[in-house]
């Protein structure tokens, strides 16, 4: 599908989540290690990513471990000893994590039609981790919430991807798997997308491969 009146495609930039988008994480230990402590399968990260303690990390306003030590505290009255509860949060924190092929592949083949500008609610060591899945060069700019100091769905950020792609955000197409985050992005114009597996987002770049 293209724009009828220039036969462009309907998008200029694409604009792209990283966490459970281009990466996915392994929680497997972080289960067994609550299922050892006796605790429900997902405490940890409900604890994790209330916007209490997460939202400080995803501002860059404390570290990754000042994080890991706000879990711990969090899971104190669910576990018996603080030095379960630290081996939990830190389970967490070091989860492994792997690329998607697929969605890399497409994103690659994207950006060789449009900017490609990574947006992402993230830690400071992202684009070290971004160069560790040797992605540093997948994107023409990385958008780290930590780095800007704001975090989706703040417009803010989703302007800031735009300026940098170079794109009026009404032309652009941002793609998530946070539901809330899509809506925000859809407020400011921009074609939305929520990402659930790579076919999603195939669908949406279809334009740019026809």
């Amino acid at each position: 599908m293209t724009d009828g009146n220039s036969g462009r495609p309907p998008f200029g930039a694409v604009l792209c989540d990283v966490d459970n988008v281009v990466r996915t994480f392994d929680s497997a230990r972080l289960e067994a290690l609550e299922r050892a402590a006796g605790v429900a399968e997902g405490s940890t990260k409900k604890v994790a990513f209330a916007p209490e303690v997460d939202l400080p990390l995803l501002r860059g306003e404390i570290t990754s471990q000042e994080w890991a030590e706000a879990i711990a505290e969090g899971l104190a009255g669910l576990v018996p000893e603080p030095q379960t509860a630290y081996e939990l949060a830190l389970a967490l924190l070091e989860s492994p994590f792997h690329a998607d092929d697929e969605v890399v592949s497409l994103l690659r083949r994207a950006r060789v039609r449009v900017p490609l500008v990574l947006v992402s609610n993230a830690a400071l060591e992202l684009e070290s981790d971004l160069d560790s899945l040797g992605l540093s060069d997948l994107a023409d700019h990385v958008v780290n919430s930590a780095r800007v100091g704001i975090a989706k769905p703040d417009p803010r950020i989703y302007r800031l991807a735009a300026d940098l792609a170079g794109v009026a955000p009404e032309r652009c197409l941002f793609v998530d798997d946070s539901e809330e985050n899509v809506a925000a992005a859809a407020a400011l114009g921009m074609r939305a997308v929520r990402f659930r597996e790579a076919a999603d987002l195939e669908r949406a770049l279809e334009p740019l491969f026809s």
